[in-house]
């Protein structure tokens, strides 16, 4: 991990900066032809409500903003109706709403991200991550494929079927 970055909780004050990096994203999805990201969700409502909820994290360099997700534990009801099988039964984290600032594109730093996460799951004494994307989401898919994340069903989120992954730290 590049300790250059630093990962924490996000704060009230940086909602609306987030909220640009996600619009970022949302339009890298759009330019890639992706569906991901195209209904009007997520939205600067969305990720107040994951800073309020303390569920909102930061990847920054020095004191710039590079990326956002939000991190959950136990905590996401799609993931009961997996059609397919998790690789495990035990506590998890989940990430969801992974941006990176256009700045930052193609420099690992989605990579960092999610080592980051993994972190953060061993911190909580936690050693499963689950996550799930669009299927046409072509970056994240290579990633998880790069960091060891295992295939394991499909799940319903938001109404469309979505690919969904878990990796299991050691």
């Amino acid at each position: 991990m590049n300790n250059e970055y630093s990962f924490r909780l996000a704060r009230p004050e940086m909602a609306n900066a987030i909220w640009q990096i996600l619009e970022e994203a949302i339009q890298r999805r759009k330019s890639d032809g992706s569906s991901q990201w195209q209904d009007g969700y997520p939205n600067l409502a969305v990720i107040q409500q994951d800073i309020q909820r303390k569920a909102g994290y930061v990847l920054l360099d020095g004191d710039q903003l590079v990326g956002y997700c939000a991190l959950l534990i136990d905590d996401e009801p799609a993931y009961q109706h997996i059609q397919g099988a998790w690789l495990s039964d035990q506590s998890f984290v989940v990430f969801h709403r992974v941006a990176i600032s256009n700045k930052y594109i193609g420099k690992g730093i989605a990579q960092q991200l999610l080592l980051h996460i993994e972190a953060f799951a061993k911190e909580n004494d936690i050693l499963s991550i689950r996550a799930d994307t669009n299927f046409d989401n072509k970056a994240m898919l290579r990633i998880f494929e790069k960091l060891g994340y295992q295939y394991c069903g499909e799940v319903v989120f938001r109404g469309s079927s979505r690919k969904a992954f878990e990796k299991i730290l050691s």
